[in-house]
């Protein structure tokens, strides 16, 4: 489907963003059965109810457009599940199973992060208040999930890191 207006490409931006979140959702449930480590395993949980919220966010935002919600396949987050799944398969110890699914989960987060900045500048742009802070919930939230993965004051993901290096040693 061409892509001529800005309405269209708004539209074709969130349903990428729709199909994202439902394959992020399906993604981060495989990462948390098969991680042993008892933090990331909360925080892949609690993120994966959050992103029923953000699905059903969208859901709400294509309403208020007046459209149906509709999933255009979101070739990025096809590479990012595929890219962890192959990843995990090759992990050859807990320690680094778990570098892995952080590092993975790094990378949804930052590219949700992106995603979600540019729906709200589309929206600002629109001036649909009620369709900017349904996204901006979304966009806190995998702030949030982001920095809790790799921000202060301890990385989750450096310390995944420097337990598979140790585990290598011992």
């Amino acid at each position: 489907m061409a892509i001529n207006t800005f309405e269209e490409k708004f539209e074709h931006a969130l349903g990428d963003m729709y199909d994202a979140e439902h394959r992020f959702y399906d993604a981060q449930q495989e990462m948390s059965n098969k991680t042993d480590s008892a933090e990331l395993r909360t925080l892949l949980e609690q993120h994966n109810q959050q992103t029923k919220g953000h699905i059903a966010n969208l859901e709400r935002v294509f309403r208020l457009l007046d459209k149906e919600p509709r999933r255009v396949k979101c070739e990025a987050a096809v590479g990012l599940v595929v890219e962890g799944q192959r990843t995990m398969q090759d992990a050859g110890t807990p320690e680094i199973m778990n570098w892995v699914i952080a590092t993975a989960q790094a990378k949804i987060e930052h590219y949700e992060i992106a995603s979600y900045r540019g729906l709200i500048i589309g929206a600002e742009i629109m001036k649909n208040e009620e369709v900017v802070v349904l996204l901006q919930t979304n966009l806190r939230q995998e702030e949030g999930t982001a920095d809790a993965v790799q921000g202060e004051p301890r990385e989750l993901e450096e310390e995944m890191a420097e337990k598979a290096a140790e585990a290598e040693k011992s």
